[in-house]
Parts: C-alpha cells; structure tokens; sequence
C-alpha cells in the first residue's frame, strides 16, 4: 500500500532568498470548523549558499525559553549576517502550545515521542512526519529548546547525547558547548522512543537540545542563557557570522540509570536538597508525606549515587512513578 502524502503545506518557499514570515497549514476538519486549519507559525531566512540550521521551540506546549529566544531572532534578522539559511519553527506543537500544556489538546500527542509521524495519523503524528520527512531532510543542524515544563525544573544546561557513532556524538556535543549554557550535559534518556532527538540523529543530524528552567514559567536569566545560546549555535554552525560570546560551563554526564530517581508512592513532595547541591549516596533527596492521615511517617527517598541535583520535581504533589529527582556528575 502506498503511505499517503502529508497534508501539510508551506505559505513560504524553502529555497529562495531573503526573510520569510509565514505558516505551515495542516487542515483540521472538526464539528466546530468542517474546513478549518492549524496555522504553525515558521519564518526562513537565506541567502545565498551554505549550511541549513533548524530551530525549534515548543516541542513542549509549556516551556517558554526557547519561543521566546526564537521569535525576538525571527523579529530581528540582519540578513547580510547570514550565510545558508535558517529555518525557524518557535510552536512546534502548535495545540499544546496555544494550550499551555506538554502534550496536544486535540489528539494528547507528545509531539517529542510522535516520531517519525504518520502523514494520515492524528494531528500530532502528521506533525511529527512533515519534520521528519520535510524539514529534517533539509537541516545539517537542529536546535531543540526545551525546559521543565510545569512538572519539573532544570538547572540552566545544554545536552548532547551519547550516541554509537563517536564522530557524531563529538560534533554534536562541540555544538552543545558552543551554545555557551551555565552546564553542558552528556545526556542518558530513560524514555527515548519516538524522540525528535533519536529521529534527528539518526539521520545523521548534529543535535543540540537543552533544559533551561522550568515550573511552566521562565526566568530574566534562563531567557538570556537561550537567546545567548540560539546566536552562539548559528555562528557554531556556521549559518551566522560573528564571534562565539564564550561563558564558563561546567561539564556533566549522566553514566548510568542511578542519576534518576522516582516516587514509589503518592503524596505531598518535600525536598530536602536544593538544586545545584552536591549529594552523596545514601543522602535524603525528598521526603514524601501521606495525605490520606496524620500519624504516619514520610517515606524518604535517597540517593542513588553521588552527583550534582539537575533536576526536580515541580508541583507539590506526586503520584507514584513520578520522576522526583535527576543527578549528573562531572565527565
């Protein structure tokens, strides 16, 4: 059976010159709109001959940093600056961002397991297969903001991932450190299955995602860290000119399944560390209250290893099997 072609459409062309402000159409048919249509916002700036960098944010319907890096990029173009082209997507999950949640009101797609899509699937998965058929095949490096969301926050960092190709994994994380964030992260994903990530690397793609912040909101210094970083990454790959503004960043990597931690139990979250903290083995991460009585002790959750707090848990509450806590260590 022949695989259906993707209903999207670009209102922008690809290949010509100059700064392109437009919107990739997907129609959307429902009982409010026979005819309707989600308009994703995109803008393409080129000029001229060179390599083709792909930036994306919103991956995530409620992270923040990188729209906003990428919307006042797009609103402020310099294009004698710019050698190749750009291609700009700020609300890659359209739906969830409108939404201000992770995942797609319409179909509950998480866009960053969707991959590689289905051009006659849902919403999301139709998504998820115009960038990977489409907008990956044109790009030689990909940027992917991402940060907490409203479930957890992050230390400010730029992550590149472990890969069994060495030479990519180098260039991918030469990359990462040239987007100049306050810690540069060897990444380990416990959960990589239709990852934009995964998709984009296996085709060959120098990858760059971060974790800037999180809680749902954003921050005057995480802001800085990802329009900062969003400059760097261009000139890195060789799209922007300019000189790298360089800024000191601590080395991390997540060596195995210990850096995660989870709760075993529901309740009301009390941690008892603090981002940024160093912790030893053994050491009380959070502590999980009941809220179903008065009398009974908080489970402790400690631990697994040494290493650095990148990230913690966010809401107050936690359900079992919720992620509580992540550590790293220096590499």
């Amino acid at each position: 059976m022949t695989a259906s072609r993707n209903p999207i459409t670009a209102t922008i062309p690809f290949d010509q010159d100059g700064i392109h402000h437009g919107h990739l159409i997907l129609p959307w048919s429902r009982d409010e709109s026979a005819w309707g249509t989600i308009r994703i916002p995109i803008c393409v700036a080129k000029n001229g001959e060179g390599p083709t960098a792909l930036v994306t944010g919103g991956n995530h319907g409620d992270e923040y940093e990188g729209p906003l890096a990428i919307v006042e990029w797009t609103n402020s173009i310099d294009l004698e600056q710019v050698t190749g082209r750009v291609i700009a997507v700020p609300f890659m999950n359209y739906p969830a961002f409108q939404a201000a949640k992770r995942t797609s009101p319409i179909d509950g797609g998480n866009m960053n397991r969707a991959f590689p899509g289905d051009p006659g699937g849902t919403v999301s998965e139709k998504i998820a297969d115009y960038f990977q058929h489409t907008l990956l095949a044109m790009a030689d490096c990909v940027l992917d903001y991402h940060s907490g969301g409203k479930s957890l926050d992050f230390i400010c960092l730029a992550a590149s991932h472990i890969l069994p190709d060495k030479d990519q994994e180098a260039r991918c994380a030469e990359a990462r450190d040239a987007f100049g964030a306050p810690y540069s992260l060897s990444m380990r994903e416990i959960d990589s299955a239709g990852m934009y990530d995964d998709a984009a690397e296996a085709l060959g793609k120098t990858f760059v995602t971060t974790e800037l912040r999180g809680g749902g909101t954003n921050s005057p210094h995480s802001i800085a860290v990802a329009r900062r970083g969003l400059r760097n990454f261009l000139i890195h790959c060789g799209v922007v000119e300019g000189e790298l503004e360089e800024v000191a960043s601590r080395k991390l990597v997540q060596p195995d399944g210990d850096c995660f931690h989870f709760a075993e139990l529901a309740g009301m979250v009390e941690l008892t560390i603090d981002l940024e903290a160093e912790v030893k083995a053994g050491e009380v991460l959070a502590k999980i209250w009941p809220i179903n009585t008065t009398k009974r002790s908080p489970f402790e959750v400690k631990a697994n290893r040494d290493g650095l707090l990148i990230a913690r848990h966010f809401p107050g509450l936690v359900r079992e099997g919720d992620c509580l806590a992540v550590l790293a260590v220096d590499g």
